[in-house]
């Protein structure tokens, strides 16, 4: 379990690729300062198990399903990551629950800079807009977000901001984002929990759960509408 706030700014050395996995080797020596094989560290978003570990760096593999759905499938040497061990029981809760599996990834739509802070626009695949909602928490590569702005629900092509401090920028590989880069994608873990409950509710009294599609009709008398309801 981590808390979405980045402890440092780690960079990959090594990739070895198999068939169907790679194994990363991730400069991080803060991240590294305690931890043991075993323990997990979230890379961009991506909870990782310890697997071997020197003073400076630690090894983890990463399955075929986690590379399909997340930016790590293009891991690079020389790639900059965001890194943060888990939580520690009793510790402060700075950012929100992320648990460091991906939903899924979006892309930078735009980027508009400010005097004090720069305001980021992705895209939002339509399985992952309902549950993303004006003023809700996000993680995107592993950062604790609050998401500034969302499409209306009418618009096929979905997508969400949110407003980056001087902070994020410096510390975090979301300063360097530019439009067309991938970003790996957490939705709240509550938001998860519910849309499911309503969709077994909705199933279970014989309605059909609305489409994914926002483009699509739905039925706004399912319970599970009232989740994928937006101004």
């Amino acid at each position: 379990m981590f808390t979405g706030i980045i402890e440092e700014l780690g960079t990959i050395e090594h990739v070895e690729r198999t068939s169907d996995a790679a194994r990363l080797t991730i400069r991080g020596p803060l991240v590294v300062d305690g931890a043991g094989h075993g323990d997990s560290i979230s890379v961009n978003g991506v909870c990782l198990t310890v697997v071997d570990q020197t003073p400076d760096t630690f090894t983890a593999d990463v399955m075929a399903q986690t590379l399909s759905m997340s930016t790590l499938e293009r891991a690079a040497p020389g790639t900059p990551v965001n890194l943060e061990r888990a939580a520690l029981v009793g510790g402060r809760l700075g950012g929100h629950i992320v648990q460091g599996h991906i939903d899924g990834t979006g892309t930078v739509l735009a980027v508009r800079p400010g005097e004090a802070w720069q305001v980021v626009r992705f895209s939002l695949s339509p399985q992952l807009a309902p549950l993303v909602v004006d003023k809700g928490s996000i993680a995107i590569d592993g950062v604790s977000l609050t998401v500034s702005n969302i499409s209306p629900a009418t618009v096929v092509e979905q997508w969400f901001e949110v407003s980056l401090i001087p902070e994020t920028l410096a510390a975090t590989t979301l300063g360097s984002k530019a439009v067309g880069d991938q970003v790996n994608l957490e939705t709240d873990i509550l938001a998860r929990h519910v849309e499911r409950m309503l969709a077994l509710a909705a199933a279970q009294t014989g309605q059909a759960a609305p489409s994914a599609d926002p483009a699509a009709p739905s039925d706004t008398s399912a319970p599970s509408a009232v989740l994928r309801s937006t101004p």
